[in-house]
């Protein structure tokens, strides 16, 4: 009786108290009398009745918000994908979505689709959740600035900054004075219009270039530290002009603006001399935690949205506050990292690809319908690209460095990207740019930001010297070379014991590369050095334990797998190793549903899809990225199942069919270099036919007598896996051996999946 006294209480519970609730509602009914009812009533059909009110819940303001919001995260992450795989930044992709999206494109061939995503009525909220994420993502960007690299190599990074300012600034007051009469709205004097057309020619693009020296390696080098300094100097002065801008185009002239820019100084100085050392006493009672408690998110945020709204009344914008607010944050590179880490995908993920489509919105391509506004569009980009890449070249290159730095830190300094979209809204808001003009520097900023990654490849093919040309390690070419790539330190340390289980007695004839991929936008600038230490400090310690010399890579990416696949195809490797992961869509329907969605986000798993490379309910082993460095790699992969390895003492070969002999050649090396105890098991039965295999298992019986045993049977029993260490298995058997379920996954050791291209 005891095991059914709760399905007992279950029954009652609900039972009285659904009688209750019937007794007050039939009571109830009672009170109407003397009341004034009204029944609604629907003519026609339900099913009308239905349709009606499904159409009255998609155009609720919420409904069509949602909606929006899912369409422009999707198109944002399609084009932002193309982008990446062309080698551009996804920046360029999120604004090419808004410019698609928006009246250019979708609303001139589809007007009625346009009409009911985007109605004039729900851009409101669009707009408003829009600058909501811009506000965030000024505060990341003042986050992002290291000031103390900033104070300790400023001499030249200012000078270079400082230069490619007030070139292109004097070049777009130029460029204004021929082009005001035509294209100036009505009412607006020359003085405005002049300085947004010369501050949007200034400004440069701090986050997206941080992205491009971080995904080409040059953090380290001291082209790097500058040009870095130097985007970190410009978006400070930039950010400052831009408010003096705001504050006189507001005013009407210069005079009337000098209170504004006075009570601006005088809430810099506030922020500099009283909030910033009150944060900072905070920040410090936080400096040796992981984590940060919501206390402390209340007033950071607080100090956010206080700075935010500060600068909004007087009148120099809120995105200069949210700047302001991330600038004075405290210093401590953990702190800001777990800080940024709270807001930074809700801000770049999910708010800030409603600010690209709503310029999209305000951009009409279609209003260059004529020869000359090409022409003058043409003007302006390369006014553009003069001010900011010549201006930052030549100063670069009258202070001593040379034409090949000086050329890159030009192309650099010309990223406009998403700042130049800010300023460009805010002069639209203000009604400083006609809707005409407005797309010409919409179409300026994407054409010199797309320019970068071009001109970066051309200055080095320009300058690419013989010697690097010619250059080849000879000295490599007879070594056994073995590349793991790992994405956490325990990983890295596991995959270095096996490699050295491999080549632990080849001596000089052996080469170990350890490679971490990281994923670019997950780093911070100030905190790049911090992350590749924290990455390979595992890695060192095991190597020194080994005694195992190990070469270190590291690389910042915006496409691992693709990273990953040419670094191995290019190395003249002869295995790379890498971690199984694991895939977060397996084990259900729903899993696998959502695993599907993700396709429709992620291009390049639906392309494979309709190529055929993969299933829309794809039961694999592999998780999608290993599956994508095994279709894409040259070479051997081995991929480790981890279950607690440390050596490959001894080791399981089971050997299903004949493609699997290649197996053995591992098995030998593991025997040669390790002393490891094999045991073979002929699934298939066909060893013992196979005289080729036969002489193999006997040559390396006579090199190590012992080390080999050789079983015939028809299955794998659990007596053959208890006390292995480790399992070699090909990739194709591997999948078999999943599907067939003849095998507790439990049982398996340690296996090590090796393919064989």
């Amino acid at each position: 009786m005891a095991k059914y006294r709760n399905i007992i209480f279950y029954i009652v519970t609900i039972a009285v108290f659904s009688s209750l609730m019937y007794w007050f509602m039939i009571q109830g009914q009672t009170l109407e009398v003397g009341e004034n009812i009204v029944v609604k009533t629907h003519n026609g059909s339900t099913w009308d009745n239905f349709l009606e009110s499904f159409k009255t819940n998609l155009h609720h303001p919420l409904a069509l918000l949602l909606a929006q919001i899912v369409t422009i995260i999707m198109a944002a992450r399609f084009f932002g994908w193309i982008c990446i795989k062309i080698k551009q930044p996804s920046v360029i992709g999120e604004m090419i979505a808004g410019i698609i999206l928006g009246p250019s494109l979708v609303g001139m061939y589809f007007p009625e689709f346009s009409a009911f995503l985007f109605p004039k009525e729900s851009l409101g909220n669009l707009q408003f959740l829009s600058q909501i994420g811009l506000i965030l993502f000024m505060y990341i960007v003042g986050m992002e600035l290291d000031l103390s690299v900033l104070r300790k190599k400023a001499h030249d990074a200012v000078v270079i900054s400082h230069a490619s300012i007030i070139i292109p600034f004097a070049l777009g007051i130029g460029l204004s004075y021929f082009i005001y009469q035509e294209f100036a709205p009505d009412g607006v004097q020359f003085i405005s219009f002049a300085l947004f057309i010369a501050i949007a020619m200034s400004i440069t693009a701090f986050p997206v270039l941080a992205r491009i020296v971080q995904e080409r390696n040059l953090q380290k080098t001291k082209l790097g530290t500058i040009v870095i300094t130097c985007a970190a100097a410009d978006d400070i002065t930039a950010w400052c002009i831009l408010a003096a801008v705001i504050a006189i185009v507001k005013a009407g002239s210069f005079a009337s603006s000098i209170y504004v820019i006075l009570m601006a100084i005088g809430y810099v100085f506030l922020m500099i001399k009283i909030v910033r050392p009150f944060l900072k006493r905070i920040g410090d009672l936080q400096a040796e935690k992981n984590t940060i408690n919501k206390p402390m998110v209340a007033i950071f945020f607080l100090t956010l949205i206080l700075s935010a709204y500060a600068t909004e009344v007087i009148g120099i914008h809120a995105l200069f506050g949210a700047f302001m607010a991330g600038a004075i944050m405290p210093e401590n590179a953990k702190f800001r990292s777990l800080f940024i880490d709270k807001i930074e995908d809700v801000a770049l993920v999910l708010l800030l690809p409603l600010f690209f489509v709503f310029t999209g919105l305000r951009t009409q391509i279609g209003l260059l319908n004529e020869g000359h506004l090409w022409v003058t569009a043409g003007a302006i980009i390369l006014v553009a690209v003069v001010g900011k890449f010549a201006g930052s070249a030549l100063t670069a290159k009258f202070l001593g460095i040379n034409w090949k730095e000086s050329l890159t830190i030009g192309a650099l300094m010309n990223t406009r990207g998403l700042m130049e979209l800010i300023v460009l809204n805010i002069g639209y808001d203000l009604g400083v740019l006609s809707p005409t003009i407005f797309a010409m520097m919409v179409i300026m900023a994407l054409f010199t930001t797309f320019m970068t990654g071009p001109a970066l490849d051309l200055i080095n093919y320009i300058f690419k010297s013989k010697k690097d040309e010619d250059t080849i390690d000879d000295s490599n070419d007879s070594k056994y070379r073995v590349l793991l790539s790992f994405d956490n330190p325990e990983s890295g340390s596991t995959l270095l014991k096996l490699a050295n289980d491999f080549t632990h007695k080849m001596n000089g004839n052996k080469s170990i590369t350890a490679m971490n991929i990281a994923p670019v936008d997950e780093m911070h600038t100030y905190e790049i050095n911090e992350y590749e230490n924290d990455q390979f400090k595992n890695v060192i310690e095991t190597s020194n334990d080994l005694q195992v010399e190990v070469t270190t890579l590291f690389k910042a990416s915006t496409d691992i797998e693709s990273d990953l696949t040419s670094i191995s195809n290019k190395g003249n490797y002869d295995l790379l190793l890498i971690m199984l992961g694991k895939s977060m869509y397996e084990g259900s329907l729903l899993g696998r549903l959502l695993g599907f969605t993700t396709k429709i986000i992620n291009p390049e798993k639906l392309l494979n899809t309709v190529k055929g490379k993969s299933y829309i309910f794809n039961n694999s082993p592999f998780d999608d990225f290993t599956l994508q460095i095994l279709d894409k790699t040259n070479i051997p992969v081995g991929v480790l199942v981890e279950k607690g390895f440390t050596s490959a003492d001894k080791v399981f070969v089971p050997i299903f069919n004949l493609s699997d002999f290649y197996l053995l050649e591992y098995a030998k090396r593991l025997i040669n270099n390790n002393n490891s105890q094999i045991i073979i098991l002929d699934v298939a039965g066909q060893i013992r036919n196979n005289i080729e295999v036969k002489e193999l298992i006997r040559s390396i019986e006579q090199v190590a007598p012992n080390h080999i045993t050789l079983y015939n049977e028809k299955k794998i029993e659990k007596e053959f896996l208890n006390g292995q260490d480790l399992m070699l298995i090909s990739k194709k058997s591997w999948r078999g051996l999943i599907d067939s379920k003849s095998l507790w996954l439990s049982d398996i050791p340690s296996t090590l999946i090796i393919s064989n291209p």
